[in-house]
């Protein structure tokens, strides 16, 4: 498996896993109704920021979008968000997709990376995140309504550079 930068012909595949992770409704706070164009404008980054893909052979296995966590004085610490397909989790994916994230942005300067809304019941990726250095700095109770388990806590998850 390699990451490489997403490109324009990466789309019709970065979208079929977007749109699962988004319409399955249990990780990203995203409107399950998004269309692929809406998708394209949240997850394509522009510079300063980056989307890649994680690629074997000729298919994607997931994608990642990274980046200042906010604009102007909040510039100075990135984010970073991941999709995995359903049928590549439980191998390796998502962490080499969350390594390659936090490389980037401390070879950019980053002062830290934020994620500012983690499902608490995404115990994958909680457990992924305090793995590579993060902590959960706070939840916030209910925040996250999940289709099955109601609602649930996003935990806000920090690792300073």
């Amino acid at each position: 498996m390699r990451i490489r930068e997403f490109t324009e012909a990466d789309w019709s595949q970065v979208w079929p896993i977007v749109r699962d992770v988004v319409r399955a409704g249990e990780t990203f706070t995203y409107d399950p109704r998004m269309t692929a164009g809406q998708a394209y404008d949240v997850w394509v980054e522009s510079a300063p920021g980056l989307t890649v893909v994680a690629v074997e052979h000729d298919r994607l296995l997931g994608t990642a979008k990274m980046g200042p966590n906010r604009p102007g004085p909040g510039a100075h610490v990135s984010t970073a968000s991941f999709m995995v397909a359903a049928d590549a989790r439980g191998r390796g994916v998502g962490t080499a997709l969350c390594r390659y994230a936090v490389d980037w942005a401390e070879r950019r300067g980053y002062a830290g990376m934020q994620f500012n809304a983690v499902a608490e019941s995404n115990q994958a990726a909680v457990g992924l995140y305090q793995r590579l250095g993060f902590a959960v700095l706070g939840t916030v109770p209910g925040a996250f309504a999940h289709p099955t388990l109601g609602r649930v806590g996003l935990h806000l998850m920090y690792r300073e550079f």
